[in-house]
């Protein structure tokens, strides 16, 4: 088993959904990416920066998952980073209300020394200098994932294409994957971002399913069609986390274990979404995710006879 640091945001989120809505709860892509890599039972540590606003019953909550928190510095007098946002009917596009950076904004990451030595590190949604200086702060990880967004693209391009450079696996959904590489066909998109810098590229298609490609090899599994979406705030960071998490436990990079990493993601993703912020995932059991395992085995196994 390999130590697996996570860099995140572990903030407040206010969410309204079709289904209804939320004052300030626990949030943010760190806390996401732990929990849902605590259901392999791996020693992972979570790097983050919160205000003194923040209640120890959340802090108590990932340390409880067996997630180190030495990493996650508070600040004394600071307000934590809030998001508020408001989604759609189709719950596939929100509007962001509200964001305060607060303690964020100031963020110099610092990896316990503990984990200076960790195998696989896990670089959550955040700004590319951040993920960068925790990346320099590593002795030689195995392999180290990045996860980021439009938003970078358009206001650090340049910061974040040192970080792309630097790592081994890209997570960014079909839209993003689009912007960052000119390409429309997300084959040839991949391809074109495969030469920044990664070995392997993770193309998120939301209620689609995910691509995984390597060099001429491609990988689809499918999202597990589910009755009720309640709220899809983090499913994103808890299919990075699940896929982090299998890759820590097993210790193998491989690209026929990483087909695994991905369905273990999508698996862990259909949970997250099923009830307001992290409610779902903190009461998950390990019984659940199997069960749900099986129902993706029968929704991808199928015998043909070739003639």
């Amino acid at each position: 088993m390999s130590k697996l640091l996570i860099v995140g945001t572990v903030a407040f989120d206010a969410i309204e959904t079709p289904f209804g809505k939320t004052d300030k709860i626990l949030g943010g892509a760190g806390t996401y990416i732990g929990l849902s890599a605590s259901q392999f039972n791996v020693d992972s540590a979570v790097v983050s920066v919160v205000g003194d606003d923040f209640p120890q019953e959340y802090l108590d909550l990932l340390t409880k998952n067996n997630i180190n928190i030495e990493g996650i510095e508070v600040v004394p007098g600071g307000k934590t980073f809030f998001w508020s946002g408001r989604y759609h009917n189709d719950l596939n596009s929100r509007d962001t209300l509200d964001t305060q950076l607060n303690v964020l904004a100031d963020f110099k990451p610092v990896v316990p020394n503990e984990y200076k030595d960790a195998e696989i590190v896990m670089l959550g949604n955040l700004h590319p200098l951040v993920q960068l200086s925790v990346l320099e702060q590593l002795e030689s990880p195995k392999l180290a994932i990045l996860d980021t967004m439009n938003f970078w693209m358009d206001n650090a391009l340049e910061d974040l294409m040192k970080v792309i450079s630097k790592v081994d696996v890209i997570t960014i959904n079909d839209e993003e994957a689009r912007q960052l590489s000119g390409e429309y066909s997300l084959a040839k998109a991949a391809k074109k971002i495969a030469t920044m810098g990664p070995k392997y590229v993770v193309i998120k298609k939301g209620e689609h399913g995910a691509l995984l490609f390597h060099e001429e090899q491609v990988f689809f599994a499918p999202a597990l069609p589910l009755e009720e979406v309640f709220d899809p705030t983090g499913a994103g960071d808890t299919f990075a986390g699940g896929f982090a998490g299998y890759i820590a436990k097993t210790g193998d990079i491989s690209f026929a274990n990483m087909k695994n990493a991905i369905i273990y993601g999508s698996n862990l993703a259909s949970f997250c979404v099923e009830k307001f912020g992290t409610e779902r995932m903190v009461e998950l059991s390990g019984e659940e995710v199997d069960s749900r395992l099986e129902e993706f085995k029968k929704l991808t196994q199928f015998e043909i006879a070739l003639t």
